[in-house]
């Protein structure tokens, strides 16, 4: 069954400003930067709780970005895919590798940047063959004097910032039954919130607040099951009809298949200080194959808004109701506050899997805009009086028999990696895929442990013959601004900065500066492997600013792993200054003065196919 003439649905028209703004802001959209931490520091992965990854540093601007060179570098020596961003807090930078997680301390006060501590976990190695998508880590977060972040086999722990002694480590769930964790752990006020993974694996996803004292839970929500379980009562107040009702996690699944419903909320967490609530989405519901679950299969593929203290459930909102091509609602949720219709509105910003942008009211769940940012067919539209997508009837899966061209395929438009804001220009900037998918599902039985799948992919190229992009996107409008083209998918993350430069990077190794105003490249470095993660910037003891980013290409970017241009894996992170100046080179003989000594890189197991 082939629809390659349907509607592709996404509009690429460039965004003129059509609100009363700011002359320097093309929407008038703006964002609270708390806790402000400052200027020149990076304590938590996307820097402020808004997820914005916006940093107010200007040294390195338009006029001096083309003399960027590297400064120093650090290999972790371990071979999976590299996806978190380094934290910097006073002099010292803060990384963890994949699995095994070995965190380490670098003194960016001494030359070169030497190890200070490191701290090695040793997990469980059973969680090898349990994780979906390679052996990896999101990111890490730091607070009261902790280093605070999940380990593969289920456990988060916590480490002596100064010292890389554990303080505390709490085992969460049982690894040998399908869960792992691969999320960033977040950090607000004396909470650590934290979720599981596993969405191809048939677990039933649950997110936790973890006392970051002593990392005891203080409250945990499922996400598929009774409402008692996932902390659903009298204060969640859903937008849409469909979603009101008792037990709606048990009733919209067939029988008890809700228990390996997967859902699992692996992806980024966002939190608004003025309404005390926390917001995260949910993955895929399990199986993949949509015929064995019929029903709307709440509540994954879904964000939800909860009270932070208490984790009382405020509302909900289903992107991909009864999910049929694995599109998911874990990708980050950016909170901004736009002019809307006369007056201004506090709302997140998603760019789903599913190839439709959303801008939704964060105090309530309305859907204010829902537009496609990249190529997808498989919906007409997104009703915004119900909030559900008309559904293209050629783009439904048949048992046993390949669909044709359905766009976009599971990796969506867009997967984890994470998009930047910039409360300068009004605009989002993310990196983004053009592709689509021939699918094929067949019945599958669960059993703990194993793959809960069915689903088998053939990923081509959309039009044009290039995988990924790199664009502007305009929340208010709901349109992009500008875009730049790149052969591969682009899956790493992107940060903005006060001198309106956006850094990301792609899969084929370069690392780019662009104009956020313009999409102008500026700049660009070829660096040893693909780039899947997040970028950072901060002010070294020295008060020069640096960029930095790991090149160690893995995860679910591995699914282009036969193309042309495809790197070979890494694990180096690179930091860059103007001229490459900074504590990494000088005229005479420099020394490191380490505290501590690496530990054996040992080969990682197969690759995952």
């Amino acid at each position: 069954m082939s629809f390659r003439n349907l509607l592709l649905g996404a509009v690429f028209a460039c965004a003129t400003p059509a609100l009363a703004a700011p002359t320097s802001s093309f929407t008038g959209a703006t964002a609270n930067l708390a806790p402000s931490d400052p200027a020149g520091q990076w304590t938590r992965q996307a820097r402020d709780y808004a997820n914005t990854r916006f940093s107010p540093l200007t040294q390195i601007n338009q006029k001096n970005v083309g003399r960027l060179r590297i400064a120093w570098s650090f290999s972790d020596g371990q071979m999976y895919g590299h996806e978190g961003a380094p934290l910097v807090v006073g002099d010292t930078m803060y990384v963890v590798t994949p699995y095994p997680n070995i965190a380490y301390a670098l003194d960016l006060s001494k030359a070169g940047a030497p190890i200070k501590w490191v701290y090695q976990p040793n997990p469980d190695p059973r969680a090898i063959g349990e994780a979906c998508c390679d052996k990896v880590l999101r990111g890490w977060a730091y607070a009261d004097g902790k280093l605070i972040y999940n380990l593969l086999d289920d456990h988060t722990v916590a480490v002596d910032a100064d010292t890389g002694k554990e303080v505390w480590r709490v085992l969460l769930d049982d690894v040998s039954k399908g869960p792992t964790m691969t999320q960033a752990a977040f950090v607000v006020g004396n909470k650590v919130f934290v979720g599981s993974s596993g969405g191809e694996l048939g677990t039933n996803g649950w997110f936790q607040a973890l006392d970051v004292k002593d990392g005891h839970t203080i409250w945990k929500a499922f996400t598929n099951g009774p409402d008692e379980g996932a902390l659903i009562g009298s204060d969640f107040k859903p937008y849409y009809p469909w979603m009101k009702g008792k037990d709606l996690g048990v009733s919209s699944w067939p029988g008890e298949m809700w228990k390996q419903g997967a859902s699992a909320p692996w992806g980024w967490v966002s939190y608004d200080p003025d309404l005390n609530e926390i917001y995260y989405g949910t993955s895929n519901p399990g199986p993949r194959v949509p015929s064995q679950r019929p029903g709307l299969n709440l509540w994954s593929s879904s964000v939800f808004a909860r009270d932070a203290d208490s984790g009382q459930a405020k509302w909900a909102y289903q992107f991909t109701p009864h999910d049929e091509w694995d599109y998911d609602g874990v990708n980050e949720n950016v909170l901004i506050d736009i002019p809307w219709r006369g007056g201004h509105r506090k709302v997140m910003v998603h760019f789903n899997r599913n190839g439709f942008a959303y801008t939704i009211d964060r105090a309530t769940g309305e859907v204010l805009v829902a537009k496609p940012f990249g190529l997808q067919n498989w919906a007409k539209e997104i009703d915004l009086k119900t909030g559900m997508p008309v559904v293209n009837d050629a783009a439904h899966p048949i048992v046993e028999k390949k669909v044709e061209n359905i766009c976009p395929p599971d990796i969506g438009v867009k997967n984890w990696n994470p998009s930047a804001f910039s409360p300068r220009t009004g605009l989002l900037y993310a990196g983004v895929f053009n592709s689509c998918m021939d699918l094929t599902n067949h019945i599958v039985q669960y059993i703990p442990g194993a793959t809960y799948d069915g689903m088998e992919m053939a990923r081509h190229p959309g039009p044009g013959g290039n995988w990924g992009e790199f664009i502007a996107w305009d929340p208010v409008q709901g349109k992009r601004v500008w875009s730049v083209k790149e052969n591969l998918y682009v899956w790493s993350g992107a940060v903005v900065t006060g001198s309106d430069l956006v850094f990301y990077g792609t899969m084929d190794g370069w690392f780019r500066a662009v104009d956020a105003r313009s999409g102008k490249v500026l700049w660009s470095q070829k660096l040893g492997s693909g780039i899947t993660a997040a970028p950072m910037t901060f002010l070294g003891p020295d008060k020069r600013q640096y960029v930095a980013v790991y090149a160690g290409v893995g995860g679910g970017a591995g699914v282009l792993r036969r193309e042309k241009g495809f790197m070979p894996g890494g694990n180096t992170l690179y930091v860059f200054s103007v001229d490459g100046n900074g504590i990494g080179t000088g005229s005479n003989q420099l020394v490191s003065q380490a505290g501590a000594a690496a530990p054996v890189s040992v080969p990682p197991a197969a690759a995952h196919n």
